[in-house]
């Protein structure tokens, strides 16, 4: 088989040896250019696996080539060589479609892990398609899906944003199925889960003694997610402390168990999402802003299923296959004044809430046949209307309390006293919904 063949691009002869006996190493032939007139004469004349250019170039810069391959050779993954700790001229290059960065000092093992990855964009028998999809046939869901396959032959940060019940961590999945990283760890985490106090663990990892219950070593999820993809779920709930921590991992690829007086080098693509407003989290201070850029290099809308109401029969028919398979039972069908009823209804909760609306309506309706009385929306949407009337000769506090009170019961009804899927529904982490439930005394 023929080798993979790499075009170097930097004006200095040692730093072009030193990368072209590393990817020599790799079994990987290598051909050298000293500027950008050089390396476009070569594109032109050679068919390339991979493109490392530095940044700093006689002729130019190197987001200029990177610029001019998404042009010309958009098959092509380039890698730009960046001043140590330089992290804006980074993220600009990964903006203008860089497949991924290393820093000078060059570390031999990450140009190794990097070179890796963007061979195996081009190994078709690697590329696959993905059991994990976004259904539905609307312009929305085709642009997002068309996004989502350039985002996995990249390995820029991605922040993933849209309403709960969305199916970002699905967008998610599907970046990383999609990708050269399809073999290694998918580990997702729900920043809004975890309580504040184990989170550095969590992601981190702490060595045994290093405070009390760590009775013995603990792998983080960075390390969990090594060599693969780590999904930062609701990751406007991280503490600030955290959010410092999390930024020199980031940054430096390596991380510090907690107890631990060395940092581990990890390979991890990190993958952002949330329902919140991060750009607003900026501006109240409550999130950091050098953070938010370094995470919101490409940014992947998901739609709220409210703008796509024509892909909801397609999502019906589709969820409700999947509950008969996971119930080993006949699939139900919906009776056409029940789906009249599912496209005219706004979906606060999104596909979720359909999810949610379905499997319900599927164990309560007879002859497998779902009618709109099984749906429950009517009685939802009345019990919604039918709050009591709130004194308002209360305090302030105290009137404010109890419309959060009711807002929140409506939501446990409307969940079926599911505290996730309220959560959700309410446009809040489960943290701060136990916590709103503990002081309003909601049992």
């Amino acid at each position: 088989m023929t080798r993979p063949l790499a075009l170097i691009v930097d004006d200095e002869p040692d730093i072009c040896e030193l990368l072209g006996l590393t990817l020599e190493r790799m079994q990987v032939d290598s051909r050298a250019a000293q500027d950008l007139q050089q390396a476009r004469a070569l594109l032109g004349s050679h068919r390339f696996d991979l493109c490392l250019t530095d940044m700093r170039l006689p002729d130019g810069d190197g987001i200029d080539l990177v610029r001019y391959i998404q042009r010309h050779h958009p098959d092509l993954p380039t890698a730009v060589i960046t001043a140590h700790g330089n992290m804006e001229t980074a993220i600009e290059a990964l903006k203008a479609g860089a497949f991924d960065f290393v820093s000078k000092p060059v570390d031999l093992q990450a140009l190794r892990d990097l070179a890796s990855a963007a061979l195996r964009l081009g190994d078709h028998s690697a590329r696959r398609s993905t059991r994990m999809m976004l259904i539905g046939t609307s312009p929305q869901m085709e642009q997002t899906r068309v996004l989502i396959a350039k985002l996995a032959r990249s390995q820029a940060p991605v922040y993933i944003s849209g309403e709960s019940g969305t199916g970002k961590e699905l967008a998610a999945r599907m970046i990383h199925d999609l990708g050269p990283r399809a073999d290694s760890p998918f580990v997702a985490v729900n920043c809004g889960a975890i309580p504040a106090e184990l989170m550095e663990s969590e992601l981190f990892g702490h060595r045994k003694g290093s405070f009390t219950g760590a009775v013995r070593d603990k792998t983080g999820l960075f390390q969990a997610a090594n060599g693969g993809t780590l999904l930062l779920d609701e990751v406007g709930e991280l503490p600030l402390l955290l959010q410092v921590k999390l930024l020199r991992a980031i940054q430096e690829k390596a991380v510090r168990p907690v107890g631990s007086e060395r940092e581990l080098r990890v390979d991890v693509r990190i993958l952002s999402a949330t329902h919140k407003d991060l750009g607003q989290l900026v501006a109240d201070g409550t999130f950091r802003e050098d953070l938010y850029y370094r995470i919101n290099v490409i940014e992947l809308p998901v739609p709220p299923l409210r703008e796509h109401p024509g892909d909801i029969p397609d999502l019906v028919q589709h969820i409700t296959e999947r509950l008969a398979d996971r119930g080993n039972t006949p699939p139900t069908t919906l009776a056409p004044e029940a789906l009249k009823v599912l496209t005219g209804y706004a979906y606060p909760g999104n596909v979720r809430e359909l999810e949610n609306i379905l499997e319900r309506a599927a164990a309560l309706c007879e002859d497998d046949v779902i009618r709109p009385d099984d749906l429950g929306l009517h009685s939802a949407a009345a019990s919604m209307k039918e709050a009591p009337p709130i004194a308002t000769d209360l305090p302030l506090p105290a009137y404010l309390e109890e419309i959060e009170r009711q807002r929140i019961v409506q939501a446990l009804e409307q969940t079926r006293w599911n505290r996730t899927a309220a959560a959700e529904l309410l446009g809040v982490s489960f943290r701060t919904l136990r916590y709103r439930l503990k002081k309003l005394n909601i049992e």
